[in-house]
């Protein structure tokens, strides 16, 4: 067991996905580090994310992984297929595969949010565009399989 107290925030435009370019928002990619014995929790992710105000997480899925979203303080609206809520801090979205979905900042602060992945192996499938500067004409990156720990752990 490793209790992990420290996180590395990277703005997402940093991140290199086209796609999703928000410069202001920022998230950490969290994992239970490797150990020689194996003795370490391999399949859990953890994101941590900063949304500024007005940004938003575009509209995305995720065919074949589950997601749990837990926002920790904020006003966000969280959509899920064809639901719809503002939720504030203690609000939880569970994410079933394929579904779509997003999360917007609406309030007048950051949102701080968690979510929660069974891999660190996520495929993913992006619906809308926040395009990076000089990409506002290409379509949508086709869907891929990232491995945030082989990148981020």
């Amino acid at each position: 067991m490793v209790i992990v107290t420290e996180r590395a925030y990277q703005p997402v435009a940093d991140l290199g996905d086209p796609d999703d370019y928000r410069p202001n928002s920022s998230m950490a990619f969290v994992f239970d580090p490797e150990r020689p014995d194996g003795a370490y929790v391999a399949g859990l992710t953890l994101i941590c994310e900063e949304i500024a105000v007005g940004d938003r997480i575009p509209l995305h899925r995720h065919p074949t992984v589950e997601e749990i979203v837990y926002v920790d303080s904020g006003s966000a609206e969280i959509t899920v297929g064809d639901e719809k809520r503002i939720v504030g801090a203690g609000g939880i979205a569970f994410i079933p595969p394929g579904a779509p979905h997003e999360t917007r900042n609406v309030g007048e602060t950051t949102v701080h949010l968690h979510a929660i992945f069974p891999t660190p192996i996520i495929d993913i499938e992006m619906l809308e565009r926040l395009p990076a500067p000089g990409t506002e004409a290409d379509a949508p990156q086709p869907a891929a399989s990232v491995n945030l720990r082989a990148n981020w752990g």
